[in-house]
């Protein structure tokens, strides 16, 4: 998969500016608050649609714009496809080839992407919202079905909380908690059986690697923890008894829920959990085992994409390579290095390994413009 090139129009600091790519590795440089994590940004959300650093549409569209746009010109393993992406106070428009997609869930998995931030090294230390959120995104791009799956829950979840909110629990309605109940659990269920999934696909790739990394001394293990029952009970229960067992939990936790105002119960809750060598690296690994372990974790995306879709999907490095030692650091551009096109993005070419990329293309960014 290559991203070939592309245009952006009325999108953040960029008026409007073309982007050809030669192929493997691209180096965006230049002082903060040019435009460099913009670009990447950019193709991140001509991926899934979203941005992973705001949630507001609006703020994608330029001062002096009425939408963005954002288009381009890829190939792939079936041959080139062009993409254009149009965000407005209207909503969202997407296009395949010049064909206008219904539903951006049929748009969402033309383009895969990895993208790898200094806060992505949240996803070992940081809070369980984090872990879904990579989750998520993941998941998303490799079974677009689940995004449906999963905005859908967050829809009636909202509508269940505001339900716990606004009633008191002498006054509910049995009747109308059970639909909330049954909605929230046949919609739930199907998540956190994809989540399982992904991690057990996750964790075969990131050991494997997390050892080269480490020489053979650690031994990563990545654990899915759903808010009910345990990982392991989901290997022995088909979607009709996950069900029960959901609704089972929902009924249990009522007065509570009415307490608090809020679903106590739910793939909204769920968690990872990351140990190496048996202990647990978010409350006793040191910090270069934190960070080695989300970078694992994202080597392994690519592994994982490539066996899911034929293809390695793009590797997106927002700053994070200043973050990384020199082992680590080598240990990534080794990884991309021939196989993946990459984009990255950085203040200074001296906090990257230069010696160890070939042929990398250089762009400089100044105030929404950019240069060769």
């Amino acid at each position: 998969m290559q991203l070939k090139a592309m245009e952006l129009q009325g999108y953040r600091n960029y008026d409007s500016v073309k982007l050809t790519t030669e192929g493997g590795v691209n180096i965006f440089i230049g002082p903060n608050a040019q435009g460099k994590t913009n670009l990447l940004e950019a193709i991140h959300v001509l991926s899934l649609t979203k941005s992973h650093r705001t949630s507001k549409d609006k703020e994608l569209i330029g001062w002096n714009s009425s939408s963005a746009v954002i288009r381009a010109q890829m190939s792939r393993r079936v041959g080139d496809v062009s993409l254009e992406l149009q965000l407005s106070a209207q909503g969202k428009k997407a296009k395949v080839n010049g064909l206008e997609q219904r539903k951006l869930s049929t748009f969402v998995g033309t383009l895969n992407v990895v993208l790898f931030a200094p806060e992505d090294l949240d996803i070992v230390k940081g809070a369980p919202g984090v872990r879904r959120r990579f989750m998520d995104m993941e998941i998303g791009q490799v079974h677009p079905g689940y995004l449906y799956d999963m905005q859908q829950y967050q829809k009636i979840l909202q509508q269940r909380n505001n339900y716990l909110k606004s009633t008191d629990i002498r006054r509910a309605s049995p009747e109308l908690l059970e639909v909330w109940n049954e909605q929230l659990a046949l919609t739930g269920v199907k998540m956190i059986q994809k989540r399982k999934n992904f991690i057990l696909q996750l964790q075969k790739w990131a050991e494997k690697i997390h050892a080269g990394i480490t020489g053979g001394t650690e031994h990563l293990t990545v654990d899915y923890k759903p808010s009910f029952g345990t990982a392991d009970s989901l290997d022995s229960q088909d979607q009709s008894s996950l069900f029960g067992q959901f609704m089972i939990k929902l009924t249990q936790s009522k007065e509570q829920e009415f307490r608090r105002g809020t679903t106590l119960t739910g793939p909204h809750r769920d968690d990872l959990t990351f140990a190496i060598n048996g202990k647990d690296v978010q409350s006793f690994g040191s910090q270069g085992q934190q960070r080695t372990a989300a970078l694992s974790l994202k080597l392994a995306e690519l592994e994982l994409m490539h066996e899911e879709i034929g293809e390695y999907p793009l590797l997106l490095l927002d700053d994070v390579l200043s973050e990384l030692d020199q082992t680590r650091q080598t240990q990534l551009i080794e990884t991309f290095q021939s196989r993946v096109q990459t984009f990255i993005t950085t203040t200074g070419l001296e906090s990257v390994n230069m010696s160890r990329l070939k042929d990398a293309s250089i762009f400089h960014v100044k105030d929404g413009q950019l240069l060769r």
